[in-house]
């Protein structure tokens, strides 16, 4: 059980039977009564947000969730699957829940997803990812006018700014949490 004086951002509380995620947080201390505590909750089922203020003896249960290691397999109208290596048992997640995570998903990519109560909530990408570029402009010795990146396209339809010197059918590491390009990968 959480108190109210230990609330703060990123913590993820069991409030009403849903798991919520603390976005913001602000102790108040009026100058009579008791201290506040002010936070921006956002229910990590629906996304939706909401403030709201708790007193010092208010309490709180852990929110349910737990993570599993599981297998990406496919998407399909609008819907992407994943696979439990172990028990072959298979999940969904929406396009809404995935999010940005989409530009990194290829076949067999293993990913966490986090679950509250044996409901899929969100997906966790690993760190890098390697991927194939697709679609890149040709660039030759003294392109500099244009700068030192040029727009490719990934095998998931990602675009990003990459060195001018990659070219089609090369791999290229990602990082998935800013999107950027790392370094070329050679097989």
């Amino acid at each position: 059980m959480y108190n109210a004086s230990d609330l703060r951002k990123g913590l993820k509380i069991k409030l009403d039977h849903e798991p919520y995620i603390i976005t913001e947080f602000n102790f108040v201390k009026p100058g009579k009564g008791q201290a506040l505590y002010r936070c921006k909750l956002r229910n990590m089922v629906t996304g939706s947000q909401f403030e709201r203020t708790f007193r010092a003896a208010d309490t709180f249960g852990p929110a349910d969730l737990r993570e599993k290691k599981m297998q990406y397999l496919y998407s399909e109208e609008g819907k992407y699957y994943f696979m439990d290596s172990e028990n072959y048992e298979q999940v969904f997640l929406s396009a809404d829940q995935i999010g940005e995570a989409k530009n990194y998903l290829i076949d067999n990519t293993v990913v966490e997803i986090l679950f509250f109560e044996d409901k899929p909530l969100e997906v966790s990408l690993p760190n890098f990812v390697d991927l194939t570029v697709v679609k890149a402009e040709p660039w030759a010795k003294g392109d500099s006018v244009t700068g030192n990146t040029k727009p490719v396209t990934l095998q998931t339809g990602y675009q990003l700014q990459v060195p001018p010197f990659i070219e089609e059918g090369e791999k290229i590491r990602v990082d998935t949490r800013s999107g950027e390009y790392i370094t070329r990968v050679k097989d």
